[in-house]
């Protein structure tokens, strides 16, 4: 007893821990009030104990998925070939023993995981037991080398390609409807199904990868970052959804403690009213205990945005001016400008309570009207922009440059860029590689960061950080 009391206990520490370095910041209070949790709850119910974990360490929403995907690998659901006794009791078709990864197999499968997933409601434990079963047929790797990983949920959706079935899922929702909108409802629930499902077979994958290799080895390399510490140019079409959903709360909540800092350093700058102080000490015996100061404009800086969207940067350019414009009460004016070797001015897609959805769609579209030759050309978009929209710089605006800087080894032109920074009254760049990648290959990152000031910014977190100083 005392030695599985010791085991749960480092399982638990090295939880903790996983967490912390997938970006969630647990403190020592956080853990122990989750040990205390744990006193209070059934820990024969493996949910209750995953939302007790949940309640007590997690602090915002974004961060749930990544919280989730380790409580998998340190607390699995299932140990071993959890789809083994299904395999056995399918395998009369097939031959004797578990069912093995052939072309019947697959036929079969893919007719069960198409019949659960268009469903009026899908039964989530039965396609979470698929998940497995398709784990452990179609993504079996044995006898690889060392170092190697003998299951694969990527070789798993490389032979089931759950994505083929969508066509098939849309007709079984629609049913006898023919109508477009319903088409249209029942693609998304399609695609948002299978992606549900794809990311149980990426679980099951992690949990059995966990009993070969052991918890802190997948924690380290297979649990992708919170949404809020994910890289931008990392993310894949889950990923941007989930950081979609994020992008306005976080702008609202960075607003919010925007107008409340503002709100303080008014109070401590803003000058002294005397008339109104003396007034109010009249009901103190004419000692001023409360002081009132005048009213004091804002400040609010002019912005105007110039946005890389090449295919390599376009994730990162497209949230990072659909944040900045959440934000555009915090700033005087905007103006933002797109390009790969031409410039296309953006700013009418952000209209006031404009869906994010549709103004990233519409940015998309844009993109086509910033190429002309349809490579990066920095140097280029820097000599056109001067050319045709001088006009937005004034020695009011901060001029925000987005990018990743590499620019195809063409000129680069830095003295029109240095023409720019000079008639604003400041500039930064935006770049969404890892430092210690600047200066490599084709970036000129060291060439621009000499005129423009450049600061790493890959991912949410450090996009809020940044723009709570740029308000300033």
């Amino acid at each position: 007893m005392d030695a599985d009391r010791s085991g749960l206990l480092d399982r638990h520490l090295a939880f903790v821990e996983a967490l912390r370095g997938a970006g969630l910041s647990v403190s020592l209070a956080e853990d122990l009030d989750s040990l205390a949790a744990l006193g209070a709850v059934r820990w024969g119910d493996r949910a209750t104990v995953r939302d007790a974990f949940a309640a007590t360490m997690v602090k915002k929403q974004a961060q749930r998925t990544t919280f989730d995907a380790l409580f998998d690998v340190y607390f699995p659901a299932m140990v071993g070939d959890g789809a083994a006794g299904a395999s056995e009791d399918e395998a009369g078709e097939y031959g004797e023993g578990p069912v093995r990864d052939n072309a019947a197999a697959l036929a079969d499968f893919r007719d069960r995981l198409a019949e659960a997933l268009q469903a009026d409601l899908p039964d989530e434990s039965e396609l979470r037991r698929m998940a497995a079963e398709m784990v452990g047929v179609f993504g079996a790797m044995p006898g690889r080398g060392p170092g190697l990983s003998s299951w694969s949920a990527y070789t798993a959706l490389q032979r089931v390609a759950p994505q083929e079935l969508v066509d098939r899922l849309v007709a079984g929702l629609m049913g006898e409807s023919a109508d477009e909108a319903a088409a249209e409802d029942a693609r998304r629930r399609a695609n948002r199904r299978i992606g549900s499902f794809t990311a149980m077979v990426e679980d099951d994958a992690r949990r059995r990868i966990a009993e070969e290799k052991g918890p802190d080895h997948v924690a380290e390399v297979a649990v992708r970052p919170s949404i809020d510490k994910l890289a931008f140019m990392a993310a894949r079409r889950t990923d941007l959804e989930e950081m979609r959903k994020e992008i306005f709360p976080l702008a609202r909540r960075l607003a919010t403690r925007l107008a409340k800092e503002q709100h303080s350093r008014h109070a401590r700058t803003a000058p002294l009213d005397f008339r109104r102080t003396v007034r109010a000490s009249i009901a103190t015996g004419g000692v001023p205990i409360t002081t009132h100061h005048r009213p004091k404009r804002p400040h609010r800086t002019d912005l105007v945005v110039l946005c890389d969207v090449s295919g390599s940067v376009a994730n990162f350019a497209q949230f990072t001016l659909l944040f900045v414009f959440a934000l555009r009460e915090v700033f005087q004016s905007m103006r933002a400008f797109t390009f790969i070797d031409h410039v296309h001015e953006v700013t009418g897609h952000f209209r006031p309570g404009a869906d994010p959805v549709d103004v990233l769609s519409e940015l998309a579209a844009a993109t086509s009207h910033a190429a002309l030759w349809g490579r990066t050309n920095y140097g280029r978009a820097f000599t056109k922009f001067e050319e045709a929209h001088l006009d937005a710089l004034t020695p009011k605006t901060t001029l925000l440059i987005l990018g990743d800087a590499r620019s195809n080894y063409s000129d680069l032109h830095e003295d029109s860029l240095r023409r720019l920074a000079g008639s604003v009254k400041r500039a930064f760049w935006l770049n969404p590689e890892h430092e210690r990648n600047w200066g490599t290959g084709d970036s000129a990152a060291p060439a621009y960061g000499e005129i423009v000031r450049m600061i790493e910014c890959r991912n949410l977190t450090q996009l809020s950080e940044f723009v709570h100083d740029l308000a300033w």
